[in-house]
């Protein structure tokens, strides 16, 4: 069955609504003694990942979602497999059990709906921030593939040092950001620009929309999933007394989310008043 538009706009805003609940559920729970906030991560992940989908299926239509998908598949897969395997790329680092089975024994199959989780509203807040450009395609392709890769990276920057602290994976080197070596960061531009280069020169050759949804307002549904999972692991590295990591999150996972949620204010009040000159224009 076939679902409308109007289905995955509904869709993705119910699972945005569970997701913050679940965010909300999981990051107070150790501290109020609630059960099952072992599977916290495994679970915001899988939920913010169906948002994602959804969210990216109603806005983009199904040829452009399964295409970032894949490439996000696709290259995380690699570039994680590769690093884990040789260190080239992210540094020395491994998994642990906790995150399930492995794709070779080497990288967890969540892994890469960890990363699309994150890849479609990255780039959605990259595409509010830099607006309509009236540069040459190329520019424009390389300008938010690197801007997009710089949002995403954000998002490490508070994570990789809580995520590697609970075990999900161990650095095998002492690195000089709360542990995690700078070489994981550069990494991660690469693998994200990788992704988004490889979206932005495919995307125009399918059929279907490719904005940033149906409307400003259900396009910022998008840029609430990204700050939700600010503040989420925020309180969660607070707690674990990575107060450093949080104020880096602040100063560019924060800034990006919240300048994006003003700018894309700014943009529908700017189409609304647009929108009612063109109206008074056509009643003169």
């Amino acid at each position: 069955m076939r679902l409308s538009q109007q289905r995955w706009q509904g869709l993705a805003r119910a699972f945005l609504w569970i997701y913050a609940l679940a965010t909300v559920y999981f990051v107070l729970g150790p501290m109020l003694g609630l059960p099952g906030h072992g599977a916290g991560a495994s679970l915001l992940t899988l939920i913010g990942f169906a948002f994602a989908l959804a969210h990216s299926r109603a806005g983009r239509g199904c040829p452009h979602t399964m295409l970032l998908l894949a490439a996000t598949f696709v290259v995380s897969l690699l570039f994680e497999t590769v690093g884990v395997a040789t260190g080239w790329i992210y540094g020395p680092y491994h998994y642990s059990d906790m995150l399930g089975p492995r794709f070779l024994g080497l990288v967890p199959y969540l892994i890469p709906v960890a990363w699309f989780m994150m890849v479609y509203p990255s780039h959605i807040v990259a595409q509010v921030l830099i607006g309509e450009r009236r540069s040459g395609r190329w520019r424009n392709l390389v300008s938010l593939a690197a801007v997009a890769a710089v949002v995403m990276t954000a998002w490490d920057l508070l994570m990789d040092p809580m995520m590697s602290r609970i075990g999900f994976w161990t650095w095998e080197v002492e690195g000089a950001y709360f542990g995690v070596p700078l070489q994981n960061f550069a990494g991660w531009l690469v693998t994200t620009f990788t992704v988004y280069l490889l979206y932005g020169l495919l995307a125009p050759h399918l059929r279907g929309l490719a904005g940033e949804g149906p409307g400003p307002r259900f396009g910022r549904l998008a840029l609430w999933a990204y700050l939700i999972t600010w503040l989420g692991n925020s309180v969660g590295a607070l707690r674990m007394g990575l107060g450093g990591a949080v104020l880096t999150g602040a100063f560019s996972m924060g800034a990006f989310g919240l300048l994006a949620l003003l700018r894309s204010g700014g943009d529908e009040q700017k189409a609304r008043e647009e929108g009612d000159q063109g109206s008074e224009t056509g009643d003169q």
